[in-house]
């Protein structure tokens, strides 16, 4: 049975699975009405409706997934609107640039963001953090060796603050957090990436009914 026939109706979202842990992610776009499904290679990216880049070892996964071409297909996926959730390491690589040295980066979001930040593994913690824009009650926040936004171009909404400092950010169809909002049972990240994953999958429905009238 086929991804589509098995889950019809569900967006189809990916999560990349090339390193770091990714099966909470999953756990969280199922209870949000998503049909999961795992990326590892570019093909892995065919008939997805929106994407996560979860956390893990940011420079790692930019090696892995460049060496695979996975790199430059989710850049070319990305530049064509595919809606992203990127946490924690996701949120590193979808910069255009990073502070304390280069490594390979998706790109798309007009943000430079600091890596470890917030200090090592050891400095680990769990904090509320308010997002007004997910609603009144403030976000269960898990950092985990965290990153900061350093800069955030005209174009970008930063979302919350932690410190002083920028920890959650939207760009068009694109959304970071610094934290694993998936390790805390926060849910209304996935929710927003789900939401955007539907309305793509029904416009591309509804361009498909039009060609589909137009050529009769």
């Amino acid at each position: 049975m086929t991804r589509a026939v098995a889950s019809l109706g569900r967006p189809h979202v990916g999560v990349l699975a090339v390193q770091g842990a990714f099966a909470e992610h999953e756990d969280a776009l199922a209870a949000a009405g998503a049909a999961p499904a795992e990326v590892r290679t570019p093909a892995d990216l065919e008939g997805l409706d929106a994407v996560v880049l979860p956390g893990g070892e940011s420079t790692t996964l930019g090696l892995v997934a460049e060496g695979s071409g996975l790199l430059a297909a989710l850049r070319e996926r990305i530049a064509g609107g595919l809606p992203v959730l990127g946490t924690c390491a996701g949120m590193i690589v979808l910069a255009r640039a990073t502070t304390g040295g280069a490594q390979p980066l998706i790109g798309g979001m007009d943000i430079v963001v600091r890596r470890n930040a917030f200090g090592r593994q050891v400095a680990s913690f769990e904090a509320a953090v308010d997002v007004p824009a997910l609603g009144p009650e403030p976000v269960d926040a898990v950092f985990i060796r965290a990153p900061w936004i350093e800069e955030a171009g005209p174009g970008v909404e930063v979302l919350a603050r932690h410190g002083g400092h920028g920890v959650a950010a939207r760009q068009g169809e694109l959304m970071v957090t610094a934290f694993h909002p998936e390790l805390s049972g926060e849910r209304r990240f996935h929710d927003w990436l789900v939401g955007r994953a539907r309305a793509r999958r029904e416009a591309a429905g509804e361009g498909g009914r039009r060609d589909r009238v137009g050529a009769q």
